[in-house]
């Protein structure tokens, strides 16, 4: 997945705006080109954990799709520990119990915090497999 340097400040901006809480958001995606950041509100207002309002989700996926575009990746942050998705993070990214995952090829990209400088790491989550995957960052 490739992202420009401004979309990428902009999540970056987000999760320290956020902290000490997690943020979290949708990044709109043309082939393999992140397109758009929309930032959403973490609902459970936690450190540990990200909840994106149903509504406003299904807001910014149908205006993706109404821009046919792809939603491409989910991103939030870790604000306490390396970005590395937890056991909560790989139960949302699937549909319940089923190991199907809940946006099949949308990647997660998850934001250190811990320090001053943000440690952003890219990943695919698919069932029980968890995979890290380049993310280029274009000017």
């Amino acid at each position: 997945m490739r992202i420009s340097k401004a979309l990428l400040d902009d999540v970056v901006e987000h999760a320290y705006a956020d902290a000490p809480l997690e943020c979290c958001g949708l990044i709109s995606s043309r082939d393999g080109d992140a397109v758009q950041v929309y930032r959403t509100a973490n609902t459970a207002k936690s450190k540990f954990k990200y909840v994106m309002d149903p509504r406003e989700q299904l807001r910014i996926t149908e205006e993706i799709e109404d821009a046919g575009l792809a939603l491409g990746m989910i991103y939030h942050s870790h604000t306490r520990s390396d970005p590395v998705p937890s056991e909560t993070d790989v139960n949302l990214a699937k549909f319940g119990d089923s190991d199907d995952p809940a946006w099949p090829g949308t990647l997660y990209l998850i934001v250190g915090t811990k320090s001053a400088e943000p440690d952003l790491r890219l990943w695919s989550i698919v069932g029980n497999t968890v995979e890290q995957v380049t993310l280029e960052v274009t000017d």
